[in-house]
């Protein structure tokens, strides 16, 4: 009911004002699921997300930031691509908002943002099981993929440490 107005009858439909705002309700709903602009908007921003992740090399480095901080020497050591392409895919990601930086000294660090996009990718390996020719092939790789993609979390200070055994130095990304 309109504030202040109570018990009073819309002369033109011989309606209660709650009535009318009732009805007026429904009418806007219904209006606004045929214009929709916000579903527009939302179906750009999630196409445009998927955009972001519909890389290889990206989909991986977000699967191997589900796990904490690495960086780019890490991640190219792992995906054996050179430095410059694992910072651009990096630098995509980080204008997405998906992943973060942090410095420590020359050192750059990049982390998920969501650790649950991570999942999120690993649930759609549901997905790739279909039939088709390569059936066997794609059913070891998704076994191995799952097996990989939901190893436990270690801890954080023992990831660093190993970070910099790997890398054999200090030196920036």
């Amino acid at each position: 009911m309109m504030p202040g107005v109570k018990d009073h009858t819309c002369i033109y439909f011989n309606m209660q004002v709650d009535e009318v705002e009732q009805l007026l309700d429904i009418l806007n709903l219904r209006k606004s699921n045929l214009d929709m602009p916000w579903r527009a908007f939302l179906t750009k921003e999630m196409s445009e997300f998927l955009g972001v992740l519909a890389h290889a090399h990206r989909v991986r480095i977000v699967q191997e930031l589900r796990n904490g901080e690495m960086d780019v020497n890490g991640l190219q050591g792992i995906l054996e691509i050179s430095h410059s392409r694992v910072s651009q895919h990096l630098s995509v990601l980080r204008a997405h908002r998906i992943v973060v930086e942090r410095r420590e000294g020359r050192h750059v660090f990049y982390r998920l943002v969501n650790i649950k996009l991570a999942q999120w990718l690993a649930d759609g390996l549901d997905f790739l099981q279909t039939e088709s020719t390569h059936q066997s092939e794609v059913k070891e790789a998704l076994r191995k993929s799952r097996s990989l993609w939901s190893e436990p979390v270690p801890p954080q200070e023992s990831m660093e440490k190993d970070k910099i055994k790997a890398n054999g130095s200090d030196a920036p990304h």
